[in-house]
């Protein structure tokens, strides 16, 4: 059987480990730093910190030993947080070998470069091939088996097929999508929006305010990325489109819970300690930001939520902000294509 090393096990590392060990096809090995919580998935067979009333199975191999883990497996996924990527890597490097495939699926941005995790990737273990699996796809709803569809996307269609074939079960669903940049912007940069739209509830707005916010920040993030090298079509996706309906709306997203703290008057500092768990849309709106400047692009949804986060700004003056602005068409491009034909 083919070995899978999963490394992180939080709540989306552990769901995919437990689906890869029910399929009954790999020998998948669930790898965590954390002595304490090894000891407890050991002894009762449950990561209760991150997926309550889930039983891992008894195939699911549970290890804190890295070399082990790694030795022999033909695929590792990293399910670590954007932020601790880079560092995993220079852990894990003195083990990897070239035949070895990385797959990511953490959605962020790294806060001091600025990098998509590809491109550190290719910076730290540039011999591995690379895929990145994303979309819509909460880890509490994959480890109770609910319908989900994702996409894995990488530079080489025949790897990204690959891993689609290991993934696919009769509960998840996995395309192929070669557009590795809009893939990972995607899911990195819906955060934000679903910060906002959490935001958006907490101060109590309705249907209308998250419909305008999903709408608005879907061309903003299709903006940055076509700036960035990536494809329109892939935001029209389950990277896209799909993964932000579902943080926007889903109270499985920590990004929407975070954003309700915020818009009922709590600090940063309050809402992290009450989450309990990586926010990755707050460094996100901080990178993001930075971008949209370096690239020159439009992006008042991030723009006002960077002012919320980083500045302090009152979380009605920055909504009251964005209705304000300068009357505009809804599609830019197209009014701009006519005007010089």
């Amino acid at each position: 059987m083919e070995k899978i090393c999963v490394l992180g096990a939080g709540s989306f590392g552990t769901s995919l480990a437990i689906l890869l060990t029910n399929k009954n096809e790999y020998n998948v090995v669930l790898w965590t730093r954390d002595k304490k919580q090894y000891d407890e998935m050991l002894n009762t067979r449950k990561n209760e910190n991150y997926l309550k009333d889930i039983y891992l199975p008894e195939k699911l191999s549970i290890s804190i030993d890295l070399e082990s883990s790694l030795q022999d497996s033909n695929v590792i996924l990293l399910a670590v947080p954007s932020q601790a990527v880079r560092s995993v890597l220079r852990t894990i490097k003195p083990y990897v070998k070239d035949d070895q495939i990385i797959v990511n699926v953490a959605k962020g941005l790294e806060k001091e470069t600025g990098l998509r995790i590809s491109e550190i990737v290719k910076q730290e273990l540039p011999n591995n091939k690379y895929v990145v699996l994303s979309g819509p796809s909460h880890a509490e709803e994959i480890a109770k088996e609910v319908p989900t569809a994702i996409v894995s996307s990488s530079q080489d269609i025949k790897v990204a097929e690959y891993i689609q074939n290991i993934f696919s079960t009769s509960k998840l669903r996995v395309y192929t999508n070669p557009d590795v940049i809009g893939v990972e912007l995607g899911g990195a940069l819906k955060n934000i929006i679903a910060f906002g739209a959490g935001i958006a509830d907490g101060l109590g707005c309705g249907d209308n305010t998250k419909a305008a916010l999903m709408t608005r920040g879907i061309r903003e993030i299709a903006r940055l990325g076509i700036k960035m090298g990536a494809k329109l079509s892939t935001f029209s996706g389950l990277s896209g489109i799909g993964d932000l309906i579902v943080t926007c709306t889903s109270m499985h997203s920590r990004n929407r819970r975070a954003g309700i703290l915020i818009g009922q008057g709590k600090s940063l500092d309050e809402t992290l300690h009450e989450i309990k768990m990586v926010v990755e849309g707050i460094t996100a709106t901080q990178v993001a930001y930075e971008l949209s400047k370096k690239y020159n692009v439009d992006m008042p949804i991030t723009k006002e939520i960077y002012k919320v986060l980083y500045e302090k700004k009152d979380v009605k003056e920055c909504i009251e902000n964005l209705m304000l602005r300068d009357k505009a068409q809804e599609l830019e491009e197209v009014v701009l294509e006519k005007l010089s034909l």
